[in-house]
Order: C-alpha cells, then structure tokens, then sequence
C-alpha cells in the first residue's frame, strides 16, 4: 500500500474544507496511507516588500524541509509544473509504484509559493492550472485528484 503525505502551509480553519478533507481522507483509506503534515504559516503584511516576502518564504520553506523524508518521492504543486489529465496523474502515481517507490510527499506552499531550497530538493514538481488557488482548497483538489488516481487506475467508476 502506498503512503501518500501531503505537507501543507497554514492550518484549515473553515469547517467546509475540513469537512471535504475529512471526507477525501476517509475514501482514500480503502488505497492508502495519507499523512497530512500542517507547518506554521508567516503572516505576511500588506503591500511587504520582496525582501521581507523572501524571508516569510524562507521560514516556511525550513519547517516543510523539516518534514522531508529522504526515502520518499517529492512532489511540489507548482504554476511552473508539469500538467496532467486525471489519467495521466493516475498513471503517475501508478509508476511510482511500479518503481518500487511506496512513499510519495506533496507540498502545498503558502500564500507567496515555495521558496527555492524547497523546489531545490523536489524530485517533480506539477501543476493543476495557471491560475492560483487558495491552498486550503488546493489541498481538497489534491486529495479528490488522488483519490481519483486510485480509482482510474483500479478500474473502478468515476465522474469524468
């Protein structure tokens, strides 16, 4: 069974997304072992400047490199990633398997992205849109689109 951990900036505070994460979460049992790793958010001042933004990056970018498992295959979700269709984001996550890689972590980044030391020790990095999204709902995209990997790569029905 795969371990999937998604390491995420900030906390869920809205009962809505903790509902459909817990919902996501219960479905995802049935195909693996999901983690969900949480690190402390910087909180950012209006209008900061760059120089302040890098180090808010930065201190995000430590606690989720803290998170890092060595043995793992990392994966950030990035505007600059590579795309997939919900088939070609099934077969993803169904090669590394064939590989014999059991662990895959996700990052989700904070409100300003990832800084650079994390995106330097990422093995990909994909992306779901050109737009942005508010992570906390990232998160809920990420899990249904892994739920739906399973599920695509099982055979089994799904909502095209």
């Amino acid at each position: 069974m795969s371990n999937i951990t998604i390491i995420c900036v900030g906390k869920i505070k809205e009962k809505y997304w903790n509902d459909a994460i817990s919902e996501y979460s219960k479905r995802l049992s049935r195909y693996c072992k999901l983690s969900i790793i949480e690190v402390a958010d910087e909180k950012t001042p209006e209008n900061a400047p760059k120089a302040i933004e890098e180090q808010i990056k930065k201190k995000e970018a430590d606690r989720i490199i803290s998170n890092l498992d060595s043995n793992a295959h990392i994966c950030a979700l990035s505007i600059g990633g590579k795309r997939y269709s919900s088939e070609g984001f099934s077969d993803y996550i169904a090669d590394k398997g064939i590989k014999g890689i059991s662990n895959i972590q996700f990052i989700i980044g904070g409100s300003l992205g990832l800084h650079e030391s994390v995106l330097s020790k990422v093995d990909d990095e994909i992306s779901f849109s050109d737009m942005t999204f508010p992570h906390q709902m990232m998160r809920v995209i990420l899990l249904e689109q892994i739920y739906r990997g399973f599920r695509i790569m099982r055979g089994e029905p799904y909502h095209k």
